[in-house]
């Protein structure tokens, strides 16, 4: 990927330090940037390592003596070649150099306080608090630059096919989208609060009742949940909504913003995007989100045991892994892993492994019959030198048990194995039965039902509600959620059938959704829409872990801001203001 132009000419500056190659040679230049590092020559001359944005080049400075590293400069000289034998194959300007150099130093620099070069792992609360600093660093320029082609592309993507981009406010009314809200308290109206956005969600399908056919929009969005890897309190997402598609329309519409975004940074683009129905996510790999990069698949084994006489598999579901050449694993390993399944909530995890012979070595191995250790072997397509790993539980529990371990001992780092894109489609509607007997939703409450089980929707009883299908779809990459979508409800007969089965009734739907649902009756087009994360596409798509490190200001896993040490107290004014008082502090 290179975004960025070779020159950048200013009246300051004739060239970017890193444009420089063999062709310059002979031709005066003005650099401007940091003194990366200082090398003594001789006791007057000194090699320089300039750098800027597009990267380094080696100045040949006499009586650099007091030039330090991060200095700003401002180095006039002449490209020339380097000398036989000092030819840096690793750097792009690798085979010129600078000489002749005058120096102007345009601001002085304290050390910085840490290394600038990546090879020495810094404390990340460090790197945060001196932010400015480390924004410096190849790494951060990289991923900042990529991030911003990603925006480019899905924006080209997006006007390219007839959506137009609308900001949507970002002080709002609360409302109940399951996570919990920032709040704003008003000066004007002491007592009352706006709510940050945990997304534009009722307002672009607002923008669809106003007759815009194809709305996007590159959202913040704020969600006050417990920060990890893959979550920020704030965040950005492609936001997207269309009237009159279907759920297809809406992959053709993503997959195009998506592919652009691919090949923009890596240039290649992605083939078509597979998809996957939740039910055989769930079956295959244990989770919703499948890492596709690797193997290690979830395999039925409930009609094996259907007979046994070993009790641990009396269960109502049995399905097994194999780690290809685990057998090597020691038995503290061994029960480590089996300590993990119990702490997330399993009765326990058989482990058996597979000898040259293809007979299985395992403390549980005699309660089984010879027909099912051979039935083992043959449905895991075991070999010699292989882990079988086999949990029996309630079916959910063992599939995200083995869903669990399954990338735990397999899966790679995230910038190994390619760009694994998967639709996920055909959720249930609803999660669970709350202990009042009311069904929850997977999603949020204007998700339509799939068209086959729109009927079953109103004559299900009690646990049939879970087999109710969705309109919602999900976008994964490489085991990372990208985003969720839906097809919205417009039937006001389908969203009265919806609250009722939630419990919510008429007058706290109006409270809650009144404005939507008052919009919907001056006559609502079919629609449906989508988001998807670009922190979390640009740390993929950088091969990154952590999206921390494509956000130029974020936060840390506890939530604070070293750099401004927010969040912070305000004076007792402001607080006079707006009208509010602290509770006293407990411990």
């Amino acid at each position: 990927m290179n975004d960025q132009p070779l020159t950048d000419a200013t009246s300051m500056r004739s060239d970017l330090c890193g444009s420089l190659r063999i062709t310059d040679v002979g031709r005066e230049v003005v650099l401007c940037g940091w003194v990366n590092g200082r090398r003594e020559h001789s006791e007057h001359l000194a090699f320089i390592d300039l750098r800027d944005r597009s990267g380094l080049v080696q100045c040949v400075v006499d009586g650099a003596r007091d030039l330090r590293s991060e200095y700003v400069v401002r180095v006039t000289g002449t490209v020339q070649p380097r000398q036989e034998g000092t030819v840096n194959d690793e750097l792009e300007t690798g085979e010129i150099e600078v000489r002749d150099c005058t120096v102007e130093v345009l601001a002085e620099a304290e050390p910085p306080p840490f290394p600038m070069h990546e090879r020495t792992q810094v404390d990340e609360n460090l790197r945060l608090k001196h932010r400015y600093i480390d924004l410096r660093k190849p790494r951060m320029q990289r991923n900042l630059r990529t991030r911003a082609t990603v925006n480019s592309a899905i924006r080209r993507a997006m006007e390219s096919q007839g959506f137009v981009e609308i900001e949507t406010p970002m002080l709002i009314a609360s409302t109940p989208e399951g996570a919990r809200d920032f709040v704003v308290p008003s000066r004007l109206k002491p007592g009352s609060f706006y709510a940050l956005p945990q997304s534009p969600q009722l307002f672009k399908q607002l923008c669809m009742v106003g007759g815009f056919d194809r709305y996007y929009q590159i959202a913040r969005c704020l969600r006050d949940e417990d920060l990890r890897a893959d979550r920020q309190f704030e965040f950005m997402q492609l936001d997207a909504e269309a009237s009159f598609v279907t759920q297809e329309d809406v992959f053709t519409f993503i997959n195009a913003a998506i592919r652009a975004a691919a090949e923009a940074v890596t240039g290649e683009r992605p083939g078509e995007i597979p998809t996957m129905t939740w039910h055989e996510a769930m079956e295959r790999f244990g989770s919703d989100k499948p890492d596709l990069r690797f193997g290690m698949e979830l395999v039925e084994l409930t009609d094996l045991f259907s007979e046994t006489e070993f009790n641990a598999f009396k269960a109502d579901c049995i399905k097994g892994i194999r780690f290809e050449g685990g057998a090597e694993m020691g038995r503290n390993k061994l029960d480590g892993i089996t300590d993990d399944v119990k702490s997330w909530g399993g009765k326990g995890l058989v482990w058996m492994k597979v000898e040259e012979d293809l007979s299985l070595n395992s403390p549980v191995a005699k309660f089984c019959s010879e027909a099912e250790l051979a039935g083992l072997v043959e449905r895991l397509e075991a070999k010699p030198g292989d882990l079988l790993l086999l949990v029996a539980d309630a079916r959910r529990t063992v599939q995200m048990l083995l869903g669990r371990l399954r990338l735990q001992l397999g899966r790679p780092p995230v910038n190994e194995g390619g760009f694994n894109f998967l639709w996920v489609v055909d959720f249930p509607l609803f999660e669970e039965i709350d202990d009042a007997g009311n069904p929850t939703p997977l999603h949020h409450p204007f998700t339509m039902p799939h068209p086959d089980d729109v009927e079953l929707l109103m004559t299900a009883e009690g646990e049939a509600f879970l087999d109710i299908r969705s309109q919602a779809y999900d976008l994964v990459l490489n085991g990372w959620e990208l985003g969720s979508g839906s097809v919205r409800i417009h039937r006001g007969d389908i969203q009265q059938q919806i609250f009722s089965l939630l419990g919510i009734g008429p007058e706290e739907a109006q409270a809650k959704f009144g404005f939507l649902l008052d919009a919907f009756r001056f006559g609502a087009p079919p629609h449906a829409g989508f988001a998807f994360g670009i922190d979390r596409l640009t740390a993929l798509l950088a091969g990154e872990e952590n999206i921390r490190e494509v956000i130029a200001y974020p936060k840390t896993q506890s939530g604070a801001d070293p750099m401004t040490q927010a969040p912070s107290a305000i004076d007792d004014r402001h607080l006079d203001e707006l009208g509010l008082r602290l509770a006293p502090q407990t411990d």
